[in-house]
């Protein structure tokens, strides 16, 4: 068998498809994700069902949204995953969770995500993340790390930001190439994301916070007296105890959320 070929299905590069094989790594997942029968589990690009079958197989039923038709139409006649899978055929990016959040239920949600859209879609997730309980995502290594960075680091950046604005984060396993077929050229991670019930550190705007944090690090080299130039002076960051000749690196969440907020009420007024 060809590494391109897996169960009669060949991976397709624009869906950016690694099938994971790896027996034990898979039991290591779905202990971490520990469905229960009472779970609303969601589950990204399900793919050949590596993960699929084990965790449907400890509960009664789950959502997968597929994007890849061929795919769908492998799960719409699988002889156990057809009676306990509800399959939204579309693009997760595009696709709204809360539809799928029953009263007083968060989603539990799980995948192996296409490197080329692992962050955009953990952002449109973090949008909803009032309705879900926790995501389990097997991410490139280096995703996992720059999730989890702190300040002062290189791996530390917006996403590092944004994600731990809203969400814990917890490292699961890491999961080497020969895991998957075909093996992609990267080390993977797999990383549990906690949505905070309340935010440890809540924007007035979010979309100011974003803004702030996006403009601070795309000059990352530059000091945030530069990099924030025209939106704040050396005065008011000292003002909220943010060191001017910091770069963007240096800067914590809470300072960033104290610079978006401090901006926001000063529009106000």
């Amino acid at each position: 068998m060809s590494n391109k070929v897996h169960l009669g299905h060949t991976a397709r590069k624009r869906f950016g498809q690694n099938f994971l094989n790896d027996q034990n790594i898979i039991d290591n997942i779905v202990a971490a994700i520990n469905p229960k029968v009472e779970d609303h589990i969601v589950e990204i690009g399900p793919g050949l069902g590596a993960l699929t079958e084990p965790v449907a197989a400890k509960i009664d039923n789950m959502s997968v949204v597929e994007l890849d038709r061929d795919l769908v139409q492998r799960l719409e006649s699988h002889p156990v995953l057809k009676d306990k899978l509800t399959i939204h055929q579309g693009d997760a990016l595009q696709f709204d969770f809360s539809t799928l959040a029953q009263e007083g239920q968060r989603l539990k949600v799980f995948g192996n995500l296409p490197y080329n859209i692992s962050t955009p879609l953990m952002f449109h997730l973090f949008e909803q993340a009032d309705i879900i309980e926790n995501m389990h995502f097997m991410l490139q290594k280096e995703v996992v790390l720059r999730l989890c960075a702190r300040p002062n680091t290189k791996a530390y950046g917006r996403l590092s930001v944004m994600a731990q604005y809203y969400c814990k984060m917890i490292p699961v396993i890491e999961v080497g190439p020969q895991c998957f077929v075909p093996p992609p050229k990267v080390d993977s991670a797999v990383i549990r994301l906690e949505p905070y019930r309340e935010l440890p550190h809540p924007a007035l705007d979010i979309k100011q916070l974003q803004h702030v944090v996006t403009q601070a690090f795309s000059m990352r080299r530059k000091t945030v007296r530069n990099s924030l130039k025209g939106v704040l002076s050396v005065e008011e960051m000292e003002e909220l105890g943010v060191n001017a000749t910091y770069r963007a690196e240096q800067v914590s969440l809470k300072q960033f959320v104290d610079i978006a907020n401090y901006i926001t009420n000063r529009s106000k007024k």
